[in-house]
């Protein structure tokens, strides 16, 4: 196949979507098929919208899948005359994420008609998928592509996870870019709330710290001054020593922290899957995440982790007491995280599943 894969920025970008469309990419450049990325620049939405002015699809393709994230900048491009299909990656919509109604109202309209200009739609998750459909109403192709999972390889033993909960400090991994969406605001007024209405208490009796430790793991630069406030309120709140900016990190050294971890946490407003939950379980880390998005179709509360509602950082803190008091309840979804990871589809067999769809468009 002759394929086109629309995308804003560069593939190597260091995020959830992007790693999906790398190495969706990969795999089809492995099958033998030519896939040649167009690139669009990252701007704001508005200035976004104005691409319709000059941009026109490429010629000379069997296919041509786009990144949804995409949509502001296609939407005249698509309702040209073409002689392919062209296909949606649809990773979750703008208008599902938290904002003000007004904006979103705007969203949704633009990102229906970009959705009604395509011919079918590989989905990450059933909660996008039905979200999409509920919105347009049509019965285009589709195909659900659970995302890669397993670039980190086996899972750790069970051994591993069982020592570890041995440990006198209790860690938690925050993995994700720094941005609102993501939460991170929430996990530092449960840490907060964890450090000074359960720490006092407890170093009064003992007279030693609390044994926790954060480390929080994603780009500072998306939304810098989001992330500027993020470091002031652990300035102001007396957390620098228990917490710890590290930046987007590579595979190895991101690995080493997933290892030392003891739970990740990412409370997102909204996840359209959460590649993330998923690569933590193969630490042998309970997830916690909430209940808006795709979060659900990974984690069982109470069994290999915990939803929340968004915002909600009091029970946020509650569910982390537990998990790091009661180190019999850490181990027992420690390892209910694992096995929730050995039970995912691997990213290959997914893949295939993926290229044998775009194949029977062809037809």
């Amino acid at each position: 196949m002759k394929l086109g894969f629309v995308i804003y920025g560069s593939l190597d970008t260091l995020s959830g979507g992007y790693l999906y469309d790398r190495k969706l990419v990969e795999y089809l450049r492995g099958q033998g098929d030519t896939v040649k990325v167009i690139s669009l620049p990252w701007r704001n939405y508005i200035s976004h919208l104005t691409d319709n002015i000059h941009f026109r699809l490429p010629p000379h393709l069997d296919l041509l899948i786009q990144d949804e994230l995409n949509h502001p900048s296609l939407l005249s491009a698509n309702a040209r005359p073409r002689d392919y299909p062209i296909i949606s990656l649809v990773h979750h919509l703008r208008c599902s994420e938290l904002r003000p109604k007004w904006q979103n109202d705007f969203y949704r309209l633009i990102e229906k008609r970009y959705l009604k200009s395509v011919d079918g739609f590989i989905f990450n998750s059933k909660t996008t998928k039905d979200v999409v459909y509920k919105l347009i109403g049509n019965d285009n192709p589709h195909i659900l592509g659970y995302p890669p999972t397993d670039r980190f390889g086996e899972a750790i033993s069970e051994k591993e996870i069982i020592e570890r909960a041995k440990s006198d400090e209790f860690r938690i991994l925050f993995l994700g870019n720094v941005i609102y969406r993501k939460g991170l605001h929430t996990l530092l007024e449960a840490i907060s709330n964890e450090r000074l209405a359960v720490g006092k208490q407890q170093l009064a009796i003992s007279g030693q710290r609390l044994a926790i430790r954060m480390d929080v793991v994603g780009s500072l630069t998306p939304e810098p001054a989001y992330a500027l406030r993020m470091k002031k309120f652990v300035s102001e709140r007396g957390l620098s020593s228990l917490v710890t900016f590290h930046s987007s990190l590579d595979k190895e050294p991101l690995a080493d922290k997933l290892r030392r971890a003891h739970v990740l946490v990412v409370p997102s407003s909204y996840e359209g899957y959460g590649i993330v939950y998923l690569e933590g379980m193969g630490f042998g880390l309970p997830a916690i995440g909430t209940t808006a998005g795709a979060a659900r179709e990974i984690i069982s509360d109470g069994i290999d982790g915990f939803l929340i509602e968004p915002g909600d950082s009091d029970l946020l803190a509650s569910r982390l007491r537990v998990l790091k008091e009661k180190r019999d309840v850490l181990v027992r979804m420690s390892l209910a995280a694992r096995e929730r990871y050995l039970r995912q589809p691997k990213w290959k067999q997914t893949a295939g599943e993926i290229r044998k769809f775009l194949l029977s468009l062809l037809k």
